[in-house]
C-alpha cells in the first residue's frame, strides 16, 4: 500500500478542505489526467475527483494503484486502447460518458498522462457540451515530462536544446509523411528536442524519415518503455539503429522516443548518479561491517 492510500480520513479531509474547494456535481464529468504511472505524481485535485466518483471510465495506461483510490461502490468502466489490439471506439466512449452523466452520476474520465496531450479530452468535452453536459479538465503529468524526470534526460538544455516538440507516432503511414520528416529535421537544426509518443511500432518509419531528411545518423535516441513506473526500461540508440533497438524491447508497455543531443547529456548524468549510488551502498556496507566488528 502506498503512502497516499495510507492517509487517514481526517488528513484527507484537511487536504480536500485546503486544496480542493470545488467539487464535481452530479451529472457532470471530470476529464482527469492520471499522469505517467506513479500514484505520487497524481495531483491532489485528481485524487479528490477519483475518490468522490460515482463512475470511473479509465484507459489502459492508468495504473492499478490509482484505481485503488476509488470507493468500492464506484462503477468501473474500462475503455482502454492499445496499438494492434481490439479496443473501445471513441464514439462508444462518448456515448458511455453521456449515459452515465444523464443518470446523475459524478463521472470521472481518467486518462493516462494529460487529457490535452494526444488524449482526445477536448473531443469528449465537446461531445458532452453539445448534449448539455458540463465537464472540467484536470491536468496530469504527460509522458514526455515524466520520462524526462525518470531518465534524467533534460528536454531543454542551454546550448543544445531551446525547445521541445511533441509528436504522435501513430500516423507515420499517412500522406505527407515525407514533408513531416523534413519539418523534424528543421526543428532539430533549430535545437528542438523531438519526443514521439507511442513510437515503438513506428521506430523504423521515424528512423527512415529522419535519415531521408539528412538528419545525423549518430544523433542520440532514447526509447523509454513504461516511463515513470517501477519497471521502466531505457534503451539507448541512435537514429540509424533505433529501429533494430526497438525490436529488442520485449515488454508490451508504452514506449516514448526522445531524439536529440539531450539524450547524451541525460545518459552521462545517469552514469554519474549511478556511480554515486554505488559509492553510497559501499559506504553503508563498510559501516555495517564495522559495527559488527565493534
Amino acid at each position: 500500500m502506498t503512502h497516499l492510500t495510507k492517509l487517514n480520513t481526517s488528513r484527507l479531509s484537511v487536504i480536500e478542505d485546503r486544496f480542493c474547494s470545488s467539487q464535481l456535481s452530479s451529472g457532470e464529468v471530470a476529464i482527469v489526467g492520471a499522469g505517467c504511472g506513479e500514484l505520487e505524481l497524481l495531483t491532489l485535485k485528481a485524487a479528490n475527483r477519483v475518490q468522490n466518483a460515482d463512475a470511473l471510465v479509465y484507459d489502459s495506461l492508468v495504473s492499478a494503484e490509482i484505481l485503488t483510490l476509488a470507493t468500492p461502490e464506484c462503477e468501473r468502466h474500462f475503455v482502454g486502447k492499445r496499438c494492434g489490439q481490439s479496443s473501445a471506439k471513441q464514439d462508444d466512449i462518448n456515448a458511455l460518458l453521456l449515459k452515465l452523466a444523464l443518470k446523475g452520476k459524478k463521472v470521472v474520465r481518467l486518462k493516462g498522462g494529460d487529457p490535452h496531450i494526444f488524449g482526445r479530452g477536448a473531443e469528449e468535452a465537446i461531445y458532452l457540451a453539445k448534449h448539455g453536459v458540463k465537464s472540467e479538465f484536470i491536468p496530469g503529468v504527460t509522458a514526455a515530462l515524466g520520462c524526462a524526470s525518470s531518465t534524467s534526460i533534460p528536454l531543454t538544455y542551454r546550448g543544445h536544446a531551446r525547445s521541445v516538440t511533441l509528436i504522435t507516432g501513430t500516423r507515420m503511414s499517412e500522406p505527407g509523411f515525407e514533408q513531416a520528416a523534413k519539418q523534424w529535421r528543421a526543428l532539430l537544426d533549430a535545437e528542438s528536442t523531438l519526443v514521439f509518443y507511442m513510437g515503438k511500432e513506428q521506430a523504423q518509419a521515424i528512423s527512415h524519415g529522419l535519415l531521408s531528411a539528412n538528419c545525423k545518423a549518430d544523433l542520440p535516441v532514447a526509447l523509454v518503455t513504461n516511463g515513470g513506473r517501477r519497471d521502466q526500461i531505457i534503451t539507448y540508440a541512435s537514429v540509424k539503429d533505433m529501429a533494430s533497438k526497438a525490436k529488442t524491447i520485449m515488454h508490451h508497455g508504452p514506449t516514448l522516443i526522445i531524439v536529440g543531443e539531450v539524450v547524451k547529456i541525460g545518459r552521462a548524468l545517469n552514469q554519474m548518479l549511478g556511480t554515486l549510488e554505488t559509492q553510497a551502498l559501499e559506504t553503508r556496507a563498510l559501516d555495517t561491517q564495522a559495527l559488527k566488528l565493534a
